[in-house]
């Protein structure tokens, strides 16, 4: 009976951990994480508190056609999304290194910003990115604020239209502007 109980008890503490990533709302502390990028640094979110907004714009997998779109859209406007004071990232749960890693990717259509790396799954699923059916995170985009909330979260993202969509939102939340 106290064996059963536990395991009623540990299933009911796993889903409502799940649930709590799966319902990350605007206003919400964004889920601290500590990434690989494909320039060769680790990011931790919290280096940003108090300093700049920062955006994390989560993609599925690196080298597939939506994705390719996207980073060359964010690629190619990186100037109009410099103008704020943002530090801006792709993330995915790709490896960094290997043939089809973020490093790859990232130098293949010429990123001019660091792409996350999440193998672990770990900052994917407290961010409640990771899709249910598959191995991968959802095409969501989160806007962060100084003081480390989420600002918006942006689930239906056009790849085609990314950046200018992320600039048009950081104009709607009036982040500063870069000096």
């Amino acid at each position: 009976m106290t064996t059963r109980f536990a395991v009623i008890s540990l299933a009911g503490l796993l889903a409502a951990c799940t649930a709590a990533a799966a319902d990350l709302n605007v206003g919400d502390p964004a889920p601290d994480f500590t990434l690989s990028a494909s320039d060769g640094k680790t990011y931790h979110l919290a280096d940003f508190k108090g300093k700049k907004a920062v955006v994390v714009a989560w993609f599925p997998k690196a080298f597939t056609s939506g994705c390719t779109i996207e980073c060359k859209s964010l690629a190619a406007n990186g100037p109009k999304i410099r103008e704020y004071d943002v530090a801006y990232f792709m993330a995915s749960t790709d490896p960094v290194d290997g043939e089809k890693g973020n490093k790859a990717f990232a130098e293949s259509e010429k990123a001019d910003f660091p792409i996350l790396s999440d193998p672990s799954t770990e900052t994917a699923k407290a961010y409640g990115v990771m899709h249910p059916q598959y191995p991968v995170a959802r095409r969501w985009t989160f806007y962060i604020d100084k003081d480390g909330k989420v600002a918006a979260i942006d689930k239906e993202v056009k790849p085609a239209t990314s950046a200018e969509d992320v600039v048009a939102r950081l104009g709607e939340l009036k982040v500063a502007k870069a000096r």
